[in-house]
C-alpha cells in the first residue's frame, strides 16, 4: 500500500499534448475523477485540469490501474472520441502479471467471451453470469518464471469491449487472477505483489481531428 501510495503522488506524467487533446500517464493508487467524500478529490482529472483548465475526461482506468488515459480539450473532440471508443475505432493493450500458466502457446491470441453483469450483493464488484452484457478479451501470453515458488505469467490484454473490471475479471474466470487484485484474487495472490499488475500500454487512434493515425505507448512498471 505504501508503494501505491508513493505512485499515486508521483509528478503528472504527459505523454503526448496538441491544441485537441492530452495523453497521460496514470500512476496506480489514483482515482481518475473525483470520488465521494474530500479524501477522494485527489485524481487524475483534478491535477490535469489545474495544468490544463480545459481538460475533460473521456474514459477511465481503475484506482488501481495504471497506465495511459485520453482527454479531451473541448467538447467538441470529447463527443468525438467518446464516439470514437463508442464505434471501438480505439485500440488498447494491457500487459499483466497473473498467478499460474495459462494453457496457451507463447504469442498466441486467445479470445474469452463471458458476459459480465453486476454483483448487486457486493457492488461494485461484478460477475460473470449468462444474463450479462456480452464481454469479449483476447489474451496473450508473453513469458511465465516462478515467483517465491509460485507460478507466474505475463500477458498481454486486449479489451474488445470495455466493461468495468473487464480484464480483471476475465482473468479470474480463466482461473488465473492478477497479482495484487484486492477484489477478485484469492488472499495469497493479492498478497504477491505490492499493487495491482496490470498497466494500460498502449493506445491507438485516428485523431479526431486531423484524421492521422496515433500510436501512443507506455513503459510497463513492473
Amino acid at each position: 500500500m505504501t508503494e501505491m501510495c508513493a505512485q499515486a503522488t508521483a509528478p503528472l506524467h504527459c505523454l503526448f499534448e496538441d491544441p485537441h487533446l492530452l495523453v497521460l500517464d496514470k500512476p496506480a493508487g489514483l482515482l481518475c475523477v473525483p470520488g465521494r467524500g474530500p479524501d477522494k478529490q485527489d485524481c487524475l482529472s483534478a491535477r490535469a485540469q489545474a495544468r490544463w483548465p480545459e481538460a475533460l475526461i473521456v474514459h477511465r482506468l481503475d484506482m488501481a490501474t495504471s497506465g495511459i488515459v485520453l482527454m479531451a480539450r473541448s467538447l467538441d473532440v470529447q463527443r468525438r472520441l467518446s464516439l470514437a471508443f463508442e464505434q471501438r475505432r480505439v485500440h488498447k493493450n494491457y500487459e499483466a502479471v497473473v498467478s499460474g500458466t495459462p494453457p496457451a502457446a507463447l504469442q498466441q491470441w486467445q479470445d474469452l467471451h463471458a458476459p459480465i453483469a453486476a454483483d448487486w450483493e457486493r457492488r461494485p464488484l461484478r460477475v460473470v453470469a449468462p444474463e450479462g452484457k456480452p464481454s469479449h478479451t483476447r489474451w496473450q501470453l508473453l513469458e511465465t518464471w516462478q515467483q517465491q515458488g509460485l507460478p507466474v505469467s505475463r500477458l498481454r490484454l486486449e479489451p474488445v469491449t470495455g466493461r468495468t473490471h473487464q480484464l480483471r475479471l476475465h482473468m479470474q474466470h480463466l482461473g488465473h487472477p492478477m497479482l495484487g487484485d484486492a477484489l477478485y484474487a484469492p488472499p495469497a495472490i493479492a498478497a504477491a505483489a505490492p499493487r495491482l499488475l496490470l498497466h494500460a500500454c498502449m493506445l491507438s487512434l485516428q485523431h479526431p481531428i486531423t484524421g492521422q493515425d496515433m500510436h501512443w505507448h507506455s513503459a510497463v512498471p513492473f
